[in-house]
């Protein structure tokens, strides 16, 4: 070969080589979906009835469940069989734990925990600080007036240390901050306007302290900042702003908590992609902390809907129930969000369903409808029929749809 053809050659080869290179890079670092994974969901049963959710995800991440004490009683065999995690569901946060400057509740609590560590179950804690179902009495002062910042620093210092401080060891993480950011399409207006703390504040210094005691308490635990329409555009930039403040700040946090309350209609595969591809990139973990699939939907959507609701106004609210059209709706979209846990599997901690069975979801409570800070007018029909088990405690097809996509990774 002569110098002039070698050298092109040797440029060629080159040049093909760095571009193999950087195709083999952003293969390995960016998540994608196989081209083997189908778009129908597979709700074929497993033969071994012994083997739960914890089995299935064991190489993927942890599988929870949030619990109270009432649901132990009832749901203990179907916890024990399925889950490798816990969440209190009400139990740890601030007003249930801690009604009184100097009163503690800490009897539902502390067999929560009983329960899990007798069967090796793990524990999130939720929540050291809320907006809602929050401490009136922190807010107030001495003199009636409202609390000092250095004041309400204190007791939230001591408040943290105080509960973090008994479960130390025990519990592996904990919602530290729930969801402080603002909601609306306004993205100069981060923080959320009408928390108490935001008002004494007027700064997310409080945030930025909460994170630091209860890194101080126990330094193993991971701190979580968890919200909910994690997923809308404009929120997930809200979230990422806030936690990449907290990282610059170096104020000590590993991951964000997506509560994913989730509908049959919402939100797409790529929202979620994006919301994900965005939080990691910080570096964090994620965990998925609240999971149900509301099959209620805007009346909009919904058939003879105006009938429906004008009915349910004018005597007992409509239910249709779980019908075999919004099982299917169901199925495909909880098909289509493990899908894109898979794709995150390495970045993804553990997946926390909210409630155990759809015997009794707190989305039930909530009127014609509605998840966590949405309007509830308009929706049908009354019961959510949200998780992977059904009114009777048995495996829902969802169950199955969730359990395939195991195989199909």
């Amino acid at each position: 070969m002569n110098t002039p053809l070698l050298k092109n050659y040797r440029r060629d080869i080159t040049i093909l080589a760095a571009a193999l290179a950087a195709v083999l890079n952003f293969t390995q670092c960016t998540p994608k979906q196989s081209a083997a994974v189908s778009s129908v969901p597979n709700t074929t049963p497993h033969e071994d009835p012994n083997k739960g959710l914890k089995d299935y995800f064991k190489n993927d991440f942890k599988i929870g469940v949030a619990v109270s004490m009432n649901s132990i009683r009832q749901d203990s065999a179907l916890i024990i069989r399925e889950f490798n995690s816990l969440t209190p569901e009400n139990d740890m946060k601030v007003g249930v734990l801690h009604p009184a400057e100097n009163t503690w509740k800490w009897e539902n609590a502390d067999a929560i925990v009983a329960f899990a560590q007798r069967h090796h179950i793990a524990i999130r804690g939720h929540n050291l600080l809320w907006h809602t179902q929050d401490a009136k009495w922190m807010y107030t002062g001495p003199d009636g007036k409202p609390a000092s910042k250095e004041l309400l620093l204190q007791r939230l210092r001591d408040h943290i240390h105080t509960v973090v401080g008994r479960y130390k060891g025990k519990i592996y993480a904990w919602d530290v901050v729930n969801e402080a950011v603002q909601d609306g399409e306004d993205s100069t207006v981060i923080y959320r306007q009408n928390s108490p703390w935001w008002k004494i504040f007027q700064s997310p210094e409080f945030i930025e302290a909460a994170f630091r005691y209860a890194h101080e308490a126990d330094p193993a635990a991971k701190l979580y900042y968890n919200d909910y329409s994690s997923e809308n555009v404009t929120k997930h930039r809200k979230i990422y702003k806030l936690v990449k403040s907290l990282k610059d700040h170096g104020v000590p946090i590993n991951g964000v908590g997506f509560q994913a309350h989730w509908k049959i209609n919402s939100p797409t595969q790529d929202a979620l992609r994006t919301a994900l591809k965005e939080i990691t990139s910080l570096g964090l973990e994620v965990q998925f902390t609240e999971l149900d699939i509301d099959i209620r939907v805007p009346s909009a959507l919904t058939p003879n809907a105006t009938a429906l609701v004008a009915g349910a106004q004018a005597a007992a609210p409509v239910d249709p129930g779980y019908t075999p059209e919004l099982e299917a709706l169901q199925i495909a979209q909880y098909k289509k969000m493990f899908d894109v846990m898979q794709e995150y599997k390495k970045h993804i901690k553990a997946v926390t369903f909210w409630n155990v069975t759809d015997k009794s979801s707190w989305l039930d409570g909530r009127g014609q409808g509605g998840g966590a800070a949405t309007a509830t007018a308009g929706r049908i029909p009354r019961k959510a029929y949200p998780l992977l088990f059904d009114v009777n405690g048995q495996r829902k097809k969802a169950y199955w749809a969730v359990v395939n996509t195991v195989d199909e990774k």
